[in-house]
C-alpha cells in the first residue's frame, strides 16, 4: 500500500489587467503590496490573483494536487502546511483521506482554530489526497464519493464587471448569445438603484432568464429586505449574502420576510457553519466554496442541505482551476445541485494553467471522467510555483 512521501505548499501569482469586480473606484487606490479595499463591501482585494497550491507525492510516485485561497497573505496558509500539517500527513495511507482530515482538524479545534486560514490549509491537503485516491483507484473522484449522478452541470455567469449599466447589459447579452441563461450581478459593480439594475437586465435578457444579485454582506437586515423587495417585481432568482455573515438572526429574519430565496455559504469552512444557518431557517440555497472547505466538508455540507431539501449552488472563486475541478467532481455526486458558479473573467484567461478537463459550453459545465480530479497543472504553471 502506498504511503504519502512528501507534502509541499506553493504560491502561484496570476497577473490581471483589471482587478476582480472591475476597475477600482476613487479612494480605492492600492497600497505598496497591491492591496486595496472596495468601499462597496469594505473587503480587501489584490491587484493580482494569488492562490496556494499543494503537491502531495506518494512513495510509489503518484502525485495529487490541491488548492486553496492565497489572495491575501498566502504565506500564512503555506506556513500552516509546510511547518505543521505536512508532518502529520507524511507516512499516512492516502486512502484514509477523511480520517487524516479529522485528525488534523482535531489537533487545533479546542484552541478554536477550526476555520479561517487553518481550514483553508487543511482543505488544500484534503483535495490533493482525494486526487491521489482517485488516481490510485483509476476512477474520477465523484465515483469515490458515492457515484456520479450527472455528466453536466448548469453554469451561471457570475459578475458583470463593467463601469456603466449599459455596458453591463451588453456584456450579459453577449453571454446569452453564447447559450447562457442564468446570471448574477454584484452590488459593488452595480449602481445604488438595484431595482433599476434588475429592471434593465430583465428587459434585455427576457423573462425566462435567471438573474441573481450578490449583495456582498453589506446591508443591515432591514436594508437588505427593502432592497430585495424592490427587485422582486423583476423575478429575482436569489439574493446572495444579504447581511453580515455573523448576523444569523438577521439572516433568518430576511429569509422569513422576503419571497426571494436567500443564498449563503461561500465563507463557511465546515458543516457546523452550515447547520447554524440551516437549523434557524436562514438559508434556502447553500453555496459551499471548495477552496475553503475541501472535498470532505463539501460533501458533508451538501448532504446536510439535501436532508433539509435545500438547493445547492456552489460558489467558485479565484484559483488556477484545481479547486474548481474538485468542486465539479463533488457536485456531480450530489443530488441537490441546481447550478454552479462560472467566474468567466477568471476561468477563461486561466485555461492555460491546467490541462484539459474542465469545459464550459452553452451554459453547461461538462464533467470529466478522468481519474482523480481529472486535471493537472501544466508545465508552465509548475514552473511558476514559489515556496
Amino acid at each position: 500500500m502506498s504511503k504519502v512521501k512528501k507534502v509541499e505548499a506553493f504560491t502561484l501569482t496570476i497577473p490581471r489587467d483589471k482587478p476582480y469586480l472591475g476597475d477600482a473606484k476613487k479612494g480605492e487606490e492600492a497600497n505598496e503590496k497591491g492591496y486595496f479595499v472596495r468601499s462597496g463591501n469594505k473587503t480587501v482585494y489584490a491587484t493580482v490573483d494569488r492562490t496556494v497550491i499543494v503537491r502531495i507525492e506518494t512513495d510509489s510516485g503518484i502525485v495529487g494536487w490541491g488548492e486553496t485561497y492565497g489572495l491575501i497573505a498566502p504565506e500564512a496558509t503555506m506556513a500552516l502546511i509546510n511547518d505543521f500539517m505536512a508532518d502529520f500527513v507524511e507516512g499516512r495511507d492516502p486512502f484514509d483521506v477523511s480520517v487524516i482530515y479529522e485528525d488534523i482538524y482535531n489537533m487545533m479545534r479546542f484552541r478554536k482554530y477550526s476555520g479561517g486560514y487553518y481550514h483553508d490549509a487543511l482543505a488544500a491537503i484534503d483535495i490533493a489526497l482525494w486526487d491521489i485516491s482517485g488516481k490510485m483507484a483509476g476512477l474520477p473522484v465523484a465515483k469515490l464519493l458515492g457515484g456520479q449522478r450527472r455528466k453536466e452541470i448548469p453554469a451561471y455567469v457570475s459578475g458583470l464587471p463593467e463601469s456603466t449599466l449599459e455596458k453591463r447589459v451588453e456584456l450579459a447579452v453577449s453571454w446569452k448569445d453564447k447559450g447562457f441563461n442564468s446570471f448574477k450581478f454584484a452590488t459593488p459593480q452595480a449602481g445604488e438603484d438595484l431595482s433599476k439594475e434588475m429592471e434593465t437586465l430583465r428587459n434585455a435578457l427576457g423573462v425566462s432568464t435567471k438573474i441573481a444579485c450578490d449583495m456582498h454582506w453589506n446591508q443591515t437586515s432591514a436594508e437588505a429586505i427593502a432592497k430585495i423587495i424592490q427587485m422582486e417585481p423583476y423575478n429575482l432568482w436569489f439574493a446572495e449574502a444579504p447581511t453580515a455573515t455573523e448576523d444569523i438572526k438577521g439572516l433568518s429574519h430576511i429569509a422569513r420576510t422576503v419571497k426571494t430565496p436567500i443564498a449563503v455559504g461561500e465563507e463557511w469552512r465546515t458543516v457546523y457553519d452550515a447547520e447554524a444557518r440551516i437549523n434557524t431557517e436562514a438559508v434556502h440555497i447553500v453555496q459551499p466554496e471548495m477552496g475553503h472547505v475541501g472535498i470532505t466538508q463539501f460533501m458533508r455540507i451538501g448532504l446536510a442541505a439535501q436532508f433539509q431539501n435545500l438547493s445547492i449552488i456552489p460558489h467558485a472563486t479565484i484559483g488556477s482551476g484545481i479547486f474548481l475541478a474538485a468542486s465539479l467532481q463533488a457536485s456531480s455526486a450530489l443530488e441537490g445541485i441546481k447550478s454552479h458558479e462560472y467566474q468567466h473573467t477568471i476561468f477563461d484567461r486561466n485555461q492555460h494553467l491546467i490541462t484539459e478537463g474542465i469545459e464550459v459550453k452553452k451554459g453547461m459545465y461538462n464533467i470529466t471522467d478522468k481519474p482523480g480530479l481529472g486535471i493537472e497543472p501544466t508545465p508552465y504553471t509548475i514552473s511558476q510555483l514559489k515556496k
